[in-house]
């Protein structure tokens, strides 16, 4: 067991996320020390446990990109956020608009669509907002930098099955009719989301997560046991709560959520780091309640269920 762990691809795994886990938590501090915990950007996480862990993966590559492309959504989220109230049609107009951005800058950073929705599903009007996110991401950027002259790639095995399955799915979506699936799918959920009031019905990773299932329904085993996103969500997501009110926010909290995060990720034998974002959203939110985790799940298993029918309609017109 020992020298299992001692060999140097694990340990470098093991930095990679320690990485992850001290940069969240640092982002944590950040937002604590100033009173501003929208610093705190969640899919930050899923960003930083991306770009460490695989130091030559789409995004880790874009580190222009990787800065700019969120900052831009966010910016658009916030002016249709200042002039729109909270709805299906609001949603999906982000939605849209941060798709539209992706492909003007000819960026694969899809977590930056969760960057756009964020200020509508918060009702986020302030302009630090879309500047917070910079400031993170240009230190993201330049502890990726950092980290990329030590040549973690050796070690990290990016040419496996599995990273290229990722790698491909972070690329700008082939399949012809995704832009209708998608948009489909955030309506409906948004409607939903805005008759009950449970808002996190549609969290905003669950649309960068729908983006690449949708977008891609031809790459077999791009989720890895989809059936357990849903369970993974809610765990992750209470992990958060817990965190937020007994640690509450700050570099321990948000540390906290991390490593038991990513160590559920290692129990379910998962790749999943919109799930990251999850359990960081918990510290935005201004009172979380127990809906907060079954809305997650609810919305994730809603989504598994889309994207299993879309796959199936997929494969029966491929067939004919």
């Amino acid at each position: 067991m020992k020298k299992t762990l001692l060999r140097p691809e694990n340990l470098a795994k093991l930095f990679a996320e320690f990485l992850a886990v001290m940069f969240a938590g640092g982002i944590g501090l950040a937002a604590d020390t100033t009173g501003i915990s929208l610093i705190l950007f969640p899919e930050i996480a899923a960003l930083a446990f991306d770009v460490f862990s695989r130091p030559r993966g789409k995004w880790a590559t874009q580190p222009l990109r990787l800065i700019i492309t969120p900052t831009t959504t966010a910016a658009l989220g916030v002016i249709v956020t200042r002039h729109w109230e909270y709805g299906a049609i609001a949603i999906t107009a982000i939605t849209l608009l941060s798709l539209v951005t992706l492909k003007l800058l000819r960026s694969n950073i899809g977590a930056a669509i969760s960057a756009g929705v964020l200020p509508m599903v918060l009702g986020t009007t302030s302009w630090v907002y879309p500047i917070a996110i910079f400031s993170g991401l240009v230190v993201l950027a330049a502890t990726l930098t950092l980290w990329k002259q030590f040549d973690p790639h050796i070690y990290l095995s990016e040419g496996n099955k599995e990273s290229q399955i990722i790698d491909a799915a972070e690329t700008p979506p082939k399949d012809r009719f995704w832009i209708f699936a998608l948009t489909g799918f955030v309506l409906v959920s948004g409607a939903a989301a805005q008759a009950t009031d449970l808002r996190f019905l549609l969290f905003p990773p669950l649309i960068v997560v729908a983006y690449e299932l949708f977008g891609h329904p031809e790459l077999p085993g791009w989720m890895s046991r989809p059936v357990l996103f849903p369970l993974v969500c809610f765990l992750t997501a209470s992990v958060g709560m817990f965190a937020n009110s007994t640690l509450h926010a700050g570099f321990l909290g948000v540390s906290f959520t991390m490593v038991c995060s990513i160590a559920i990720f290692r129990a379910f034998k998962v790749h999943m780091p919109p799930a990251l974002a999850v359990g960081l959203i918990p510290f935005v939110i201004v009172h979380p309640t127990f809906w907060y985790p079954i809305s997650v799940s609810l919305g994730a298993s809603a989504l598994i269920a889309s994207a299993s029918v879309y796959t199936s309609i997929k494969r029966t017109q491929r067939v004919r």
